[in-house]
Parts: C-alpha cells; sequence; structure tokens
C-alpha cells in the first residue's frame, strides 16, 4: 500500500511495490496520504514515485469486472484523485521508475513535473488497444498537459514511450538513469517547496479550470 515519507521540504508518495492498480483501498491510502500533504505548514513539495517494474498499471479492472454496478462511482472517484493532483497547492513531481499504463500514465500527467527511467519502462495510454474510450474529464487532462500531435498519437495508437522517447515528445522533463530518477524528482521538488500555499493552488485551479470541472463532474460519462 502506499507510504508518505518526509525528507526535509519534500514529502515523498511511494505508490507501492505491486501493480499499483487503482483498488478502492489503494485509493483511500493515496488520499490520505495527499490529506497528509496538504495539512502540513511550511515549505513543502510533493514526489511521487513506487517501487519495483511499476509505477502504476491504471485502473484495477479484476476489482471493477466485479462490481460493474459501481463503474461510474469507480471512475468519478479515480477522476476525483487526478483533480486533486492536478490542482494541489505545492509543487508536485512524479518520479516514473517503472511502467505507467492508462490511469497510472494519467496520474503521471496530472503532476506538474515528471522524471522518468531513460532505459526501461513505458509510459502508455493503451485504452485503444483495451476497447475502453476516455472520459471527457480523462481526455480533457491528456490533452491539457501533451502536445495536441502527441496526445493524438498517445490516445489513438497507444504507443509506448520509453524514457528517451517521452522526452522527445515532452510527456516527460527529464530522462535519467534508473539509480537517479528519485533523487532527480526530490531535487526538483526541493528547488520549488517554497511556493507551497494557497496562491499556487489558486493558480493551478484557474489554469485548468476547465479541465478540473470535468474531472469533478459526480458522474463520469460513459464513452
Amino acid at each position: 500500500m502506499p507510504t508518505l515519507d518526509r525528507h526535509d521540504d519534500v514529502l515523498v508518495l511511494d505508490l507501492g511495490a505491486d501493480e499499483n492498480r487503482f483498488s478502492p483501498d489503494w485509493l483511500t491510502a493515496v488520499d490520505a496520504a495527499l490529506d497528509e500533504v496538504e495539512g502540513a505548514s511550511g515549505p513543502r513539495a510533493l514526489v511521487t514515485t513506487a517501487t519495483g517494474r511499476f509505477f502504476s498499471n491504471g485502473l484495477d479492472l479484476a476489482w471493477l469486472a466485479d462490481h460493474a454496478d459501481q463503474r461510474d462511482a469507480y471512475v468519478a472517484r479515480v477522476q476525483r484523485l487526478f483533480a486533486r493532483v492536478l490542482a494541489l497547492p505545492v509543487v508536485t513531481v512524479a518520479a516514473v521508475q517503472g511502467h505507467a499504463f492508462a490511469a497510472g500514465a494519467m496520474l503521471a500527467l496530472a503532476h506538474d513535473q515528471r522524471v522518468m527511467r531513460a532505459d526501461r519502462g513505458f509510459w502508455c495510454l493503451p485504452e485503444i488497444d483495451i476497447d475502453l474510450p476516455f472520459s471527457p474529464g480523462m481526455s480533457a487532462l491528456v490533452q491539457a498537459r501533451l502536445t495536441p500531435q502527441t496526445a493524438h498519437v498517445a490516445m489513438t495508437t497507444g504507443r509506448r514511450y520509453g524514457g528517451t522517447d517521452a522526452l522527445a515528445a515532452a510527456i516527460v522533463d527529464r530522462a535519467v538513469a534508473e539509480e537517479d530518477v528519485r533523487p532527480a524528482a526530490v531535487e526538483i521538488a526541493a528547488a520549488h517547496a517554497g511556493k507551497a500555499g494557497p496562491t499556487l493552488g489558486t493558480i493551478k485551479s484557474r489554469l485548468y479550470a476547465p479541465v478540473l470541472a470535468l474531472l469533478r463532474d459526480a458522474v463520469a460519462p460513459r464513452g
């Protein structure tokens, strides 16, 4: 399950050591960690990372198959997580040390900056290949964070981007060696810890107002 540790002015949220799929319990743990981040005082920034082969493999499709009647509420909850990270009143950096697929890739996009391992691991939106349309809120998030051409290719082809390709496509801000992913993300976050506070939150909320409105819809419409 996710854990939160503080290193000076940087809070490091580790999503876990397995596929880190968005199960209801996992979502509850992440929300609790973000409560701590928001409730902390003084300079602070957030680094989100994981341990092992996966940053996150996205939606918990096995859970969803067994709880089809809760589909809309579940997707709406995932979207609220994206909205929360996108508008968080601290600088956020995703340290993508492994695969980031589907909703896991979108979670990385919701952060202010992204550092990715250069040599192994993929960032990918495979929805086209698993016949799962993007919700309006998810589409808006991707389009707000990527260039039009990159968003088009990523969303309509399911292309897998390694770290170097992701950097060239401006999906991530840095591509570094495996051992440098977390330290680089912490370095970036620490440099901006003094910006935490209501002003930053207001700037983000206004910058992404249309996206946030779609993500915060009570019910995520079916595609």
